[in-house]
């Protein structure tokens, strides 16, 4: 067994983890120096295929925003239960996160007049979302973030490793954790007063899925069996249009900017159907597009419906998509019909660990940034592009917080986290049995995806928690000792039980978590609020 000391560690590299690392390691003032882990390598999560862009309320450029219309859009997309004064929060300091990223180098694109060029996307009632590179500004600001952190020498950077355990002792406080080498196949105890979880995502539970193979849950997982609580489960947003690719893992993204600037949604027989299920048409709210675009699939007996394209132009969309023309070339898509194959997956997690606003966790010195954590920001459905603001407003605010501590590494630890470690000091790696741990892994996606997805009832539910206990009881039986997979699937486990018991307890329908069996009328899926109704005081 390794140990090492650090005076913080972020668990996870993308923008949220990134931009936290930058911000405390320029700061230069911590001891025992800020470690970085990444569970594959730098640039290889969620954050880098974020297309759409960054919500940025700046009223001295953009004179048609403020922050009141931003707050009254992100909650009416949250179908009101947000938290009101994270909303606040966060449009507050929009436009302090763009300088921020402008600072580290982010080039955002800019209109003819040489100004920063705000686009639309659904559910926004102005154009407030900076891009970068077109389509590309997640890319664009990890590969940025990413070649910042070459100019620091106080920071480390773990790739390929994984945070198994958290060191928590009988005080309920966070001294440390347990982190997984996968290629020299060790372990090592990290002693620190400052970890920070923002591995991002669940969205390998599902069979389709934006999110890439690393995003199984891990970081909820990890600080849920450690004893922090998290909150609204139920909500898992999916994405309206991701390309329709058979048997992918991750399925490319087709950003709701092209939505924006002008793409329609269409079946196979031509038939534009949006505006049927919405006023907003295809700028509603992504879980009413999502469920729309279901129905009108089960309705037309169809495996995908197409976003027509040709209204903005083909040429236009090549020059303002580069990413999505590149993705559907990639794929075999011609885009000379002017036609996109789309179908709803898996992208964005509202729930996971409860935080407040200052990113604390319920169990102390523990935080958790990113789609990790739930901050009250998204309420029950998140608003576009909201999602790459919160990662950086929430990590400048925890770096604050953290440089302003300045805390040393413990210097001595309880017999609660010593038992934790000597286990793992004997722990025996096992890679046996790959093959069925991968079938109980496809199995434990496809009751998820047929059970706890865009629509689901009480029966579905059942159905699934069933089903899980039953994988959960097959991968208990398998042989003793550390296997990476068995662990990564445990997570998944872990996360899938806690959705499914969770949107078995809500019983209405609410944004992202639509109970068919709440619904009177089963055939319309039509938005469950007057969302024009719902004021912000």
């Amino acid at each position: 067994m390794k140990y090492s000391k650090y005076s913080a560690v972020i668990i996870g590299s993308g923008i949220s983890g990134l931009f936290l690392a930058n911000k405390l390691a320029e700061e230069n003032k911590f001891t025992d120096g800020i470690l970085l882990v990444t569970k594959e390598k730098l640039y290889s999560g969620s954050s880098a295929l974020a297309q759409g862009g960054i919500v940025s309320v700046i009223p001295e450029i953009n004179p048609s925003d403020s922050v009141e219309s931003h707050v009254k859009d992100t909650i009416k997309a949250g179908c009101g239960i947000n938290d009101l004064n994270v909303v606040k929060h966060v449009s507050q300091n929009s436009a302090l996160a763009a300088q921020e990223l402008m600072r580290y180098g982010v080039e955002f694109d800019k209109n003819n007049k040489n100004t920063l060029n705000f686009t639309l996307e659904g559910a926004h009632s102005c154009p407030r979302i900076l891009h970068s590179k077109g389509d590309s500004t997640g890319s664009v600001i990890e590969h940025t973030l990413c070649e910042k952190l070459n100019n620091f020498d106080n920071i480390e950077i773990y790739e390929n490793s994984i945070a198994i355990e958290l060191l928590v002792d009988k005080k309920n406080e966070c001294k440390g954790l347990i982190l997984f080498n996968q290629v020299n196949e060790t372990f090592e105890a990290v002693y620190t007063l400052n970890v920070v979880i923002a591995t991002g995502g669940i969205g390998q539970i599902y069979k389709s899925t934006t999110n890439p193979s690393s995003s199984t849950g891990d970081g909820i997982a990890l600080a849920y069996h450690a004893g922090a609580e998290v909150a609204d489960m139920e909500f898992v947003q999916f994405h309206p249009t991701a390309l329709y690719c058979k048997n992918k893992k991750t399925m490319p993204l087709i950003s709701e900017s092209a939505r924006g600037e002008g793409a329609k949604l269409v079946d196979l027989k031509g038939d534009y159907f949006a505006k049927n299920y919405h006023h907003l048409a295809d700028l509603a709210p992504r879980d009413v597009v999502a469920r729309s675009i279901k129905q009108q699939m089960q309705d037309t007996d169809a495996e995908f419906v197409n976003l027509d394209i040709s209204q903005i132009g083909i040429e236009k969309f090549k020059l303002r998509f580069p990413t999505i023309t590149s993705l559907c070339e990639e794929n075999n898509v011609d885009l000379s019909n002017g036609l996109i194959p789309v179908i709803p997956a898996e992208h964005y997690f509202m729930g996971g660990i409860k935080v407040d606003i200052n990113s604390n966790t319920t169990i102390k010195n523990l935080y958790a940034i990113g789609e990790c954590a739930s901050t009250g920001l998204h309420g029950a459905n998140r608003l576009a592009s909201n999602s790459l603001l919160e990662c950086v407003v929430f990590a400048n605010s925890l770096a604050e917080k953290i440089i302003k501590n300045n805390l040393e590494a413990p210097k001595k630890t309880d017999e609660k986290i010593q038992s934790i470690i000597e286990r793992y000091s004997d722990i025996d790696l096992n890679n046996n049995n790959q093959e069925l741990i991968e079938t109980l892994f496809n199995n434990l996606k496809s009751t998820m995806s047929e059970n706890v997805a865009i629509l689901r009832d009480n029966a579905s539910l059942n159905k699934a928690l069933f089903d899980i206990k039953q994988i959960q009881f097959k991968i208990n039986a398998l042989d003793y000792g550390f296997n990476l997979r068995k662990f990564e699937l445990g997570n998944a486990l872990c996360v899938a039980q806690l959705i499914t018991t969770a949107a078995l307890k809500r019983q209405e329908s609410i944004g992202a978590h639509y109970r068919i069996d709440s619904i009177k009328n089963k055939k319309e899926l039509k938005e469950q609020v007057d969302y024009d109704k719902i004021l912000v005081k």
